[in-house]
């Protein structure tokens, strides 16, 4: 199980009656195990979607629909990954849509509007990600306020700030091009490049996706800081009273957050040379989606790092499923609705499952 525990207690638990057994001696079996990982859920209702759309779109069938699977899985799986680290810490955050905006405009504004070499651009926008994510952190500390209250005021700053200082310097909505600026094919080469494998091509951001996936997986299952995580999502008193830093751990998780907004913004940045101010409203419920998808539970303290990679694939297939199958786009949000729906009662029923006796 992925769950931290607190220590127990000096003084020993009673021993269990004569003839009766507390379970704790009691090995699981290999399929019981197998179920009590939180993404085997989302990988049964991927495994189903895949072959749905396998059935009904001869097109998806294709390597180069593969790719484009794989490409859309991996823009929102990159966010998902540290969303998903927030959600088992048990908070949320709802600008992270917003987020990647303005990443991007801070890179792309900067860059243009002072002259200088983007590489400097994207600097100062991480710092600048880094900072709304680590305030977000702080002022939910502070305040005691629930995580959503506190991020809804956030994405609703930044999403006038965008637009406003986008029109200041622009008198537009959109940023200007930053396509023939110093060091903007250096970028895009590390942001936004493609790789070809058997003759499709990939984008560079499925490989960082996966990296990033393997990453928090170690992150959660092999450190300190995971054991904290989790630890903080289950009960935050209880860790606190073991010695769990938990302000600190969820700072860093909403900083998480930020670094992801930062990568994804870069990365739209420099594949369109361009931003669109108004752009990234309802991203962050699409990253919600997809860690819950995952496995991860809204109450916090229970998910993985690959839960959120199979969800994020899942949002791959439908967005691109339904266009290869020839259906109306419109049907898209009311799919995705549906596969939400399926998956948090598959994922009921596996937990359900796999603690019963």
């Amino acid at each position: 199980m992925n769950r931290a525990t607190a220590p127990a207690a000096s003084a020993s638990p009673p021993a269990p009656p004569a003839g009766r057994t507390d379970g704790r001696g009691t090995r699981r079996s290999p399929v019981r195990r197998l179920l009590a990982r939180p993404e085997v859920g989302a990988l049964i209702a991927a495994i189903g979607v895949y072959l749905f759309f396998f059935a009904v779109a001869p097109s998806f069938r294709t390597a180069g629909a593969l790719s484009t699977v794989l490409y859309q899985a991996s823009v929102m799986g990159i966010m998902a990954l540290p969303v998903a680290l927030l959600m088992i810490g048990g908070e949320f955050d709802l600008s992270a849509g917003v987020a990647v905006t303005t990443s991007a405009l801070t890179a792309a504004v900067l860059s243009f509007q002072f002259t200088v070499n983007v590489w400097t651009g994207v600097a100062v926008a991480l710092v600048v990600s880094l900072a709304v994510g680590a305030f977000n952190g702080w002022l939910l500390i502070r305040t005691g306020l629930p995580s959503f209250l506190v991020t809804l005021g956030s994405f609703l700053i930044l999403q006038g700030a965008n637009l406003a200082v986008t029109k200041i310097f622009t008198d537009n909505v959109a940023s200007d091009s930053i396509a023939d600026m110093d060091g903007f094919g250096q970028a895009r080469k590390v942001f936004a490049s493609e790789f070809t494998v058997g003759g499709v091509d990939f984008k560079i951001t499925i490989v960082y996706w996966l990296v990033l996936a393997a990453a928090a997986t170690w992150l959660l299952l092999r450190t300190r800081f995971g054991n904290w995580i989790f630890a903080v999502g289950g009960d935050q008193d209880s860790a606190r009273a073991v010695g769990v830093p938990v302000d600190r751990t969820k700072v860093v998780l909403f900083m998480g957050v930020g670094a992801g907004a930062w990568f994804v913004g870069m990365h739209l940045l420099f594949s369109f040379d361009t931003v669109q101010s108004g752009e990234g409203v309802g991203n962050e419920f699409l990253y919600i989606i997809a860690a819950v998808i995952g496995g991860c539970l809204l109450t916090g303290g229970y998910g993985s790092a690959i839960g959120p990679v199979i969800g994020a694939f899942i949002f791959g297939m439908v967005n691109q499923g339904i266009v290869y199958a020839n259906w109306n786009p419109d049907w898209f949000k009311a799919f995705l609705g549906v596969m939400l729906l399926v998956a948090a009662l598959v994922n009921l029923w596996v937990r359900r499952t796999a603690t019963r006796r």
